[in-house]
């Protein structure tokens, strides 16, 4: 049963999530929650980290931020001068439901979960049909390797209803919004793009640009090893005579210049660029948004080169791309490749074992992948 309102809420806080990728697929709740009120002013409150994300965004009317390391009381005194009616909780958290309730804010939904419910005025029950991402154990891992020996099959399909996107959907049409799947969506404007094209110098390039993020936060399990990436870069840029844009953060430099040094051909002119560490998260969206298909592990880049508008193609070995994959489940544009590995996906930052998820994924696989969405 959905809240019903009268009159409807004249200012609404959306408490946001804290990761990046997550952030990401909370735009198609946004997006129905504004379609379900048009004239209402939405702000979002969200990390300092991810505050550039929604500038431009449809969705969002303004966005206040928080500090790393700033106190629950210090994130409550900055909402209550701002007198909203009404504030949605994306968060699972207990801090996250305790943040609008000291801020007084009348009205509050989230999910129902032990130790915070007091704090909400409703509640919301589990999406019916959802999964929980669950870390498998180390005996388990082995104990599927061992019996997908003498059998065949791996791990079932999950349906594209499984998605992450549906329970922030889900949770927005408590409010009596459309539950219907959306594509998430980011907004990036053309001053953008050429004021980062003209710091980056990419101003005279004829060739292709495609993108390469080859790192990811999590841990190693996400990551396809380097060696593949360099082997498939070069593959690609010798069919394609491609220019490569290195993605990363700070801790991606010593990786992005590795690959950088290696993918360059001592014969050619080309000029690949290494970003890593060097874009702010504004410059990171523009810079996504010129290639013509990105090569990446499952990261936040990811996600947001996907509701821009750029295909992807990701090598998935510990996550899985039915819960958190890029865009709208089922877009043919974006390829999502995983090996058979019985323990996939295991959602573990180290493989315990030895690496099958992602050794398995070809050079030559995900090259072809790369190719395949060009005109």
């Amino acid at each position: 049963m959905s809240l019903v309102f009268n009159p409807p809420p004249r200012r609404i806080l959306v408490r946001g999530v804290n990761w990046l990728g997550d952030a990401v697929m909370t735009t198609p709740a946004l997006l129905r929650l504004r379609e379900r009120f048009p004239d209402t002013h939405i702000t979002l409150l969200c990390p300092e980290k991810l505050r550039e994300l929604w500038f431009h965004h449809p969705a969002v009317d303004e966005t206040i931020s928080f500090a790393a390391g700033e106190n629950i009381f210090s994130v409550a005194k900055k909402l209550r001068t701002e007198r909203f009616d009404l504030a949605v909780v994306l968060p699972n958290s207990l801090r996250s439901a305790l943040e609008v309730f000291l801020a007084g804010i009348p009205q509050r939904v989230g999910y129902a979960r032990l130790w915070r419910n007091i704090f909400l005025t409703q509640v919301v029950a589990s999406r019916i049909g959802g999964v929980k991402m669950r870390k498998r154990s180390k005996s388990e891992i082995r104990r599927l390797v061992i019996r997908s020996q003498s059998s065949a099959g791996g791990t079932p399909a999950l349906p594209l209803s499984s998605h992450q996107t549906n329970e922030y959907l889900h949770l927005a049409a408590a409010l009596g919004a459309n539950p219907e799947p959306l594509a998430p969506q980011l907004a990036v404007t053309t001053e953008e793009i050429e004021s980062a094209k003209g710091k980056f110098e990419l101003g005279n390039i004829s060739q292709p640009i495609f993108g390469l993020n080859p790192g990811a936060e999590y841990g190693p399990a996400k990551r396809w090893p380097v060696e593949k990436f360099i082997a498939a870069a070069q593959e690609i840029q010798q069919r394609t005579n491609c220019v490569w844009l290195i993605f990363g953060g700070k801790s991606d430099v010593e990786l992005a210049t590795r690959i950088a040094g290696e993918i360059r051909h001592p014969a050619s002119s080309i000029q690949h660029l290494n970003l890593a560490g060097k874009t702010s998260l504004r410059e990171l969206m523009a810079m996504l948004k010129l290639c013509r298909v990105l090569l990446t592990n499952d990261t936040g880049p990811m996600h947001i080169a996907a509701a821009l508008g750029t295909p992807v193609v990701v090598p998935f070995g510990s996550t899985s791309p039915a819960l958190t994959g890029p865009g709208l489940p089922g877009d043919a544009r974006h390829r999502l490749l995983k090996s058979d590995a019985p323990c996939s996906p295991c959602f573990l930052r180290e493989c315990p074992i030895d690496f099958r998820c992602m050794n398995d994924l070809s050079v030559e696989r995900v090259a072809v992948a790369v190719l395949n969405p060009l005109p």
